[in-house]
């Protein structure tokens, strides 16, 4: 469909299938809903006025995405992350980009907060020891009184800077431009050398792909511990997983990776000192509906020819903050 002109009486929504559906009930009589999965995605696009991308870890709107000619005005993903459909042609294009900004925000703060009390804690160790019946008495750390630097200024990374205060630390945030209260990229060197906590909680860029690498991870403290809520590629796991064989670093956890799943066969499974999870962060019970109701919030705005919240700069990424 052209993406300028009005709107139809019922326009066609594609959604991106992954199980379980959204609930769109609210929609019924008001949008023709179809489905299409990564085989069939590229021929029903250019019929759509809006595509739902509600499989957000497939690749395949990347990969569909049609040039000139008719193409679906709205484009959302149920997700925080746009990295998986952003691509040239669809930069390029007048097509309106949202995600799910807002839904994840206190949930990934907590999980955060719960990998940092669980790696000062050692409780790891303390469950590896239960099962061994074995009575081993440690000394852990302390939380309070320490640094942590937060890598990312959007909702999530603010989120996350709110919990980690609570627990007494002093905190840190950087984001892509310096602003009240927001440190920016040419300061992270000098954080991360006194931080004690280290959490990426950034969108994948150009700017930040690769961001942790062999020299950051040389820069942290030997104690320092490093947490990864933001996405896979922001770190480069071969250099984390040296940091780590070599103590160069007291610890870390893994909630993103490069390529998910993780396969049974990667070293990341025994690294020692990481904690491994399987991208969850933000996923708490009703998290689907959550993100469903989302959506139809916005399409009330994109059907009464509102502007949209939550829109996405292409170009950028991510959607700007204020």
């Amino acid at each position: 469909m052209s993406t300028a002109g009005p709107l139809p009486v019922r326009p066609v929504l594609l959604v991106l299938d992954a199980a379980p559906r959204p609930r769109l009930g609210r929609l019924t009589g008001r949008a023709r809903v179809e489905y299409a999965d990564a085989s069939t995605l590229p021929g029903r696009l250019p019929h759509a006025d809006v595509l739902l991308v509600w499989d957000f870890t497939s690749p395949a709107v990347r990969r569909a995405w049609p040039g000139a000619g008719p193409r679906p005005r709205w484009v959302h993903t149920a997700s925080a992350g746009v990295d998986h459909l952003i691509c040239p042609e669809l930069v390029a294009s007048d097509t309106v980009v949202t995600n799910a900004r807002g839904v994840f925000d206190e949930p990934v703060a907590e999980y955060v907060a719960a990998l940092v009390l669980a790696l000062a804690k050692d409780l790891p160790r303390t469950l590896d020891l239960q099962r061994e019946r074995e009575w081993r008495h440690r000394e852990t750390r302390r939380v309070a009184g320490g640094r942590a630097v937060v890598v990312g200024s959007g909702p999530i990374g603010r989120a996350v800077v709110r919990v980690l205060r609570a627990l007494g630390l002093t905190t840190a945030l950087v984001g892509r431009t310096p602003r009240t209260g927001v440190h920016g990229p040419e300061d992270l060197d000098r954080l991360l050398a006194r931080a004690d906590w280290v959490v990426a909680a950034a969108p994948l860029t150009p700017e930040t792909y690769g961001m942790f690498d062999a020299r950051r991870f040389g820069v942290m403290q030997p104690g320092a511990y490093f947490v990864n809520v933001g996405r896979g590629r922001l770190v480069v796991e071969e250099a984390l997983a040296r940091a780590l064989e070599r103590r160069g670093i007291a610890g870390a956890a893994l909630d993103v990776f490069a390529d998910e799943p993780l396969t049974p066969g990667s070293p990341l499974w025994e690294l020692p000192g990481l904690i491994v999870s399987p991208h969850m962060s933000g996923d708490t019970v009703g998290w689907r509906d959550a993100l469903g109701a989302q959506f139809v919030e916005l399409f009330e705005h994109w059907a009464a020819g509102r502007p949209l919240p939550n829109a996405v700069d292409k170009k950028r990424g991510y959607v700007p903050g204020h």
